[in-house]
């Protein structure tokens, strides 16, 4: 069971990155919050893992820090919510954020994420309440980034990566329309006002 990884991102994009280990690369699953803190590529890094074992496949999960990796681990223990959808969370709200919003009984917040439905979110407060004020984040949840977004293929690779994520194409590109693009912007700053707005 891995748990741990350290090695040179050879690859990376919004939904996973391949990671380097001494000549062995590794495809590790990432939320967006985890690809908002990574390095360029050739850097090296280290990340906290899961490892998801079924009959036909053997996949990982990694997190830059254990609160990210604690809370999908919470997430992935809820019936109905498996390893996809508990990634596919954490690239919509943070730990501070998620833990909020179940602490509260927020329904709204959890229901406008796309693969949550209200009878999800009310297992998800039911069952996680009592266990998320014993783990709550160690980290505040990040301030929005500015106003920036950006042009050409980074408005095309965040479009892919948010209707991965379940958002609807036309809703995504309407989004996209609406925001003010600089052509130097990097992605990570594009994805993480995209998904502001589209939170709202």
């Amino acid at each position: 069971m891995i748990a741990l990884l350290t090695g040179t991102i050879a690859h990376k994009s919004p939904e996973y990155i391949i990671l380097d280990v001494q000549g062995v690369g590794y495809r590790v699953q990432i939320p967006f919050s985890t690809y908002y803190e990574l390095p360029d590529e050739g850097k090296e890094i280290t990340l906290n893992v899961y490892t998801s074992v079924k009959e036909d496949a053997i996949q990982l999960y990694g997190f830059r820090t254990m609160d990210e990796k604690r809370f999908f681990q919470l997430l992935i223990s809820v019936s109905g919510v498996g390893p996809k959808l508990a990634k596919d969370i954490l690239s919509n709200i943070q730990p501070a954020g998620l833990s909020d919003a179940l602490m509260r009984g927020d329904l709204t917040r959890l229901s406008s994420i796309p693969g949550i439905g209200k009878k999800t979110a009310e297992r998800l407060v039911v069952e996680l309440k009592d266990k998320v004020q014993k783990i709550a984040p160690t980290v505040p949840a990040p301030e929005g980034a500015p106003a920036v977004a950006a042009a050409g293929a980074v408005t095309d690779d965040v479009a892919s990566a948010l209707v991965n994520l379940g958002y609807k194409e036309a809703v995504v590109k309407k989004a996209l329309e609406g925001m003010a693009i600089a052509p130097d912007a990097p992605m990570e700053t594009v994805l993480k006002q995209a998904l502001k707005l589209l939170m709202k």
